[in-house]
C-alpha cells in the first residue's frame, strides 16, 4: 500500500496559480504512475493530469492542458501539480493517486488504488 497526503490547496482569485504537492510513502516502488483528480460539488471525481515515474511521460484533461503542469521528484517520491491561470470552474477537492497500470490507463479512476484525503482548491471569480 502507498500512502500519499496532498498540500498546497487553498483560496485563490481568477487568473492566479496554486501549486500542489503530493509525498508518497511506503510502497511506492509497486506504482508506476502518479494522477490528479478532482470533484466539483455535485459532480463526479474527473482525471486532470497523470505521471509516469520512470520516463516521466505525462498526460493532461483537456480542460486543464496548457494551464496545468505536472511533474516529479523521484528522489523524494512527490508529485506537483502547478496550476496558473486558474478558473473558477477548477474549483474542487483535488485528489492525488498511485497506481501501478500501464500508460494507457492512466486516465481512468479505477486504475488507481491508492488515493489522498484530498485538498481543497477554490478559485473566486
Amino acid at each position: 500500500q502507498v500512502q500519499l497526503v496532498e498540500s498546497g490547496g487553498g483560496l485563490v482569485q481568477a487568473g492566479g496559480s496554486l501549486r500542489l504537492s503530493c509525498a508518497a510513502s511506503g510502497r511506492t516502488f509497486s506504482s508506476s504512475g502518479m494522477g490528479w483528480f478532482r470533484q466539483a460539488p455535485g459532480k463526479e471525481r474527473e482525471f486532470v493530469a497523470a505521471i509516469l515515474w520512470s520516463g516521466g511521460g505525462t498526460y493532461y484533461a483537456d480542460s486543464v492542458k496548457g494551464r496545468f503542469t505536472i511533474s516529479r521528484d523521484n528522489a523524494q517520491n512527490t508529485v506537483f501539480l502547478q496550476m496558473n491561470i486558474l478558473k473558477p470552474e477548477d474549483t474542487a477537492v483535488y485528489y492525488c493517486a498511485a497506481t501501478n497500470a500501464g500508460r494507457y490507463y492512466l486516465t481512468f479512476e479505477r486504475a488507481y488504488d491508492s488515493w489522498g484525503q484530498g485538498t481543497q482548491v477554490t478559485v473566486s471569480s
